[in-house]
C-alpha cells in the first residue's frame, strides 16, 4: 500500500511541478506582444482493483498526469503604438509569415519594413499579403496564394496614368439654351506629369446638353499652345425628371477617351470616362439647380517616394507621398476551426497541426475573420491575478504531493522496524 502511495505522491509532484511552469512561462510573457496565455488541466491515472465484497469496483488510483496544455485565444487588450507599421487584429485569425523554417503565423503585428523593404517581424518572417493591383480600379487583388509584401525604402516609385475619371455633376435645367458650364480635372500622363482638362457643357435644348473635353493644344501632339485641343466630344440627354438617359444618343454607358500621345513625350491615356455609378445610376444630373460639381475622382498618381504607410480596417496597407494615397498591398488573415491546435514555435509565432484543422485563409472583417487596427498592437492577455491564484493551487498542490510521499515513507519504516 505505501509503495502505491509513494508513486501516487511522485506523480502530484511531476504534474504540479509541470503547471508551475506553465504558470512561470505566462507570467513571464506578461509583456510579450500578442501573447496568448496557457491552461493546464489534470487528469486521474489508471487505477488498481483491490477487491472487496460490494458489487461496485473497488480501486485505488495511481496518481495523476497532464491532460493537457491549451492556449486561450481571448483577444489581448489593444494599445496604440504611433508606428505605421504596427497591426492587431481585433477578432479572430492571425498574420501569415514566411521564413526558412516554412510558414508560420503569429498574433503579434509589430512589424517593421527591413533594409530590402520586406514587410517583416522581428525575427525576419516576412509578412504575407496581397499585392497584385487590378489595373483598372486600382484596388487589390485579394485571390490566390499570399505573398511578402515589398516597399523598397526611398524608391522612386512609377507614375500611374490616368485610365479612368469622374465628376458628380448637375447641370441646371433652367439654364437658357446656349448656357455653359466648365470643370476642370487633373489627368497624369504615363511619365507623371499632370495635365489640367476642361470639361466644358453648352445647353443646346431642354433636357439636351453637348459636352467637349478639351486640353491645351501646346500639351498634346498636333495642336497649338494656347488652343483648346478636343479630347472626346458628345451629347448628354435628360429625361423630364432630370434623370440622364442617353449619351452620344445611346443609353448611358461609360464614355472611352483616347488621347493623342503628348507633347513631352508619354504616351496618349486610353480613358474612361465614368458616368455610372458602381450601382450603374447616372452620376450626372439636369435638375432645376444652379449647375455644379460637387465630386471628382480619377485614378492616376505622379511618381513618388513613400513616406508613410497606413493600415485600414481590412488589411490594405496605403501609401502616402505619391501626391494622393496609394493602395499598394492588403494583409492576409489566416483562421482556424481549433486554433488551440496549433503548436508554438517561440518567437510568437505559431505552426501547423493536424489538429487545428485546414486553415482558411483571406482579408480582414471577412470570413469570420477579424478587423485590422493600424498604428496598434495587441497586448499579452495574461491574468496576472489568475495566474498568481492559479501559483497558489499548483503550490499547495505540490507540498500536498510531498507529504504523501514524506508520510509514506515513515509507514515504511515502521513496516521495516516490525524486524527488530
Amino acid at each position: 500500500m505505501a509503495v502505491g502511495s509513494f508513486s501516487a505522491g511522485l506523480a502530484g509532484l511531476a504534474a504540479n511541478a509541470q503547471a508551475l511552469s506553465v504558470i512561470g512561462n505566462n507570467l513571464a510573457n506578461l509583456n510579450t506582444v500578442g501573447f496568448k496565455s496557457s491552461t493546464v488541466t489534470f487528469e486521474d491515472l489508471v487505477y488498481q482493483n483491490v477487491g472487496g465484497s460490494t458489487e461496485n469496483p473497488t480501486q485505488i488510483g495511481l496518481g495523476v498526469g497532464i491532460a493537457q496544455i491549451t492556449p486561450v485565444f481571448v483577444q489581448g487588450t489593444i494599445e496604440s503604438s504611433r508606428v505605421p507599421t504596427n497591426v492587431a487584429i481585433q477578432g479572430n485569425g492571425f498574420f501569415m509569415l514566411s521564413g526558412s523554417q516554412g510558414s508560420s503565423y503569429t498574433r503579434a503585428g509589430n512589424f517593421a519594413f527591413d533594409k530590402n523593404g520586406d514587410l517583416v517581424t522581428p525575427d525576419g518572417q516576412k509578412v504575407l499579403g496581397y499585392t497584385t493591383v487590378d489595373p483598372i480600379t486600382k484596388e487589390i487583388v485579394a485571390t490566390g496564394e499570399p505573398t511578402s509584401i515589398n516597399v523598397p525604402p526611398g524608391l522612386l516609385r512609377p507614375p500611374v496614368a490616368t485610365s479612368q475619371f469622374a465628376m458628380i455633376t448637375n447641370l441646371n435645367a433652367a439654364s437658357v439654351n446656349g448656357s455653359t458650364f466648365t470643370t476642370s480635372i487633373q489627368l497624369y500622363d504615363s511619365l507623371g506629369a499632370s495635365h489640367v482638362a476642361t470639361m466644358t457643357y453648352s445647353k443646346t435644348a431642354a433636357g439636351t446638353w453637348s459636352y467637349d473635353l478639351t486640353a491645351d493644344g501646346g500639351e498634346v501632339t498636333g495642336g497649338t499652345a494656347g488652343t483648346p485641343f478636343s479630347l472626346a466630344a458628345g451629347s448628354l440627354g435628360f429625361d423630364s425628371s432630370g434623370v440622364l438617359t442617353s449619351v452620344d444618343g445611346a443609353a448611358p454607358a461609360d464614355v472611352a477617351i483616347t488621347t493623342p500621345a503628348w507633347a513631352n513625350g508619354a504616351a496618349a491615356n486610353t480613358m474612361s470616362w465614368r458616368v455610372l455609378d458602381t450601382n450603374a445610376n447616372p452620376v450626372l444630373t439636369g435638375f432645376s439647380a444652379p449647375s455644379a460639381t460637387s465630386t471628382i475622382t480619377q485614378n492616376g498618381a505622379t511618381a513618388g517616394t513613400v513616406a508613410n504607410v497606413i493600415v485600414n480596417p481590412d488589411g490594405t496597407i496605403v501609401a502616402q507621398g505619391y501626391g494622393q494615397a496609394v493602395i499598394i498591398a492588403q494583409l492576409a488573415l489566416a483562421n482556424f476551426n481549433n486554433p488551440a491546435g496549433l503548436v508554438k514555435l517561440g518567437s510568437n509565432r505559431f505552426g501547423d497541426y493536424p489538429a487545428a484543422g485546414i486553415r482558411s485563409v483571406g482579408v480582414g472583417g471577412s470570413g469570420g475573420r477579424g478587423t485590422l487596427v493600424g498604428s496598434a498592437l495587441e497586448q499579452s492577455n495574461v491574468d496576472m491575478a489568475r495566474e498568481f491564484t492559479n501559483m497558489i493551487i499548483a503550490q499547495r498542490g505540490y507540498q500536498a504531493s510531498s507529504r504523501i510521499i514524506t508520510v509514506s515513507d515513515e509507514l515504511l519504516q515502521e513496516t521495516l522496524n516490525l524486524k527488530r
